[in-house]
């Protein structure tokens, strides 16, 4: 290669290292910017996964805190002052109903709240309308223990057997033996209630005087 060649190259590549450093210098924040928010959003990923634990497990000793109270009108006091939101207040409201012998009043309309709370998950709500209904009974109409269980027992709802097991009770309950009868016949052979619950159906079947499919 000739001297003027190899002049002319090295020129080319003192150009070239110029831009870049030029292009380091105009555009190098933009970079450092992107590592920052990479290294920001991990630190507060982690920060946020700490502070979720953290509440959780002081939701959860709070809990523990008012069950160990000495009696129910405690522990109902004690539940009522813990602080809960979202999935959390599902669960509270679930439990300041778990002691219905001693404040059904408050049992009920904790149970109404959770049912009525459109932000939680249908698995909560779904358990809330239930417990409501078989807690209520007579006190409530039996049309609109119905109309509650009619929604629940809709395929694909976490709780449809046990909905679908209290409308045939209802059934019972209005002196409607012969759909009572055939309601629990299709629960027994419904492969998503629990064998538990079949059994359960297939006992009520023969003290309503009817026939299982066995017989």
């Amino acid at each position: 290669m000739s001297n003027p060649d190899s002049f002319i190259d090295e020129v080319t590549e003192e150009v070239r290292r110029e831009r870049m450093f030029s292009y380091l210098r105009r555009y190098g924040w933009i970079g450092i910017a992107i590592v920052l928010l990479i290294v920001g959003g991990a630190a507060y990923t982690e920060w946020n996964k700490a502070q979720t634990a953290a509440n959780s497990q002081a939701f959860g000793d709070a809990i523990l805190a008012a069950l160990d109270q000495p009696d129910a009108e405690a522990r109902h006091a004690a539940l009522t002052a813990v602080e809960a939101e979202g999935d959390r207040s599902a669960v509270l409201d679930l439990l300041l109903a778990s002691d219905p012998a001693t404040n059904r009043a408050g049992a009920l309309a904790a149970l109404e709240h959770a049912a009525s709370d459109a932000s939680l998950p249908a698995s909560y709500r779904d358990l809330a309308v239930l417990r409501r209904v078989i807690l209520a009974g007579a006190d409530l109409p039996l049309a609109d223990r119905r109309a509650l269980l009619d929604g629940i027992a809709a395929a694909g709802r976490p709780f449809r057997p046990l909905a679908l097991e209290q409308m045939a009770y209802l059934s019972v309950e209005a002196g409607e033996t012969e759909a009572a009868i055939t309601q629990l016949r299709a629960l027994t052979a419904d492969q998503e209630a629990p064998a538990g619950l079949r059994q359960r159906a297939q006992q009520m079947i023969v003290a309503l005087g009817g026939e299982t499919a066995a017989s």
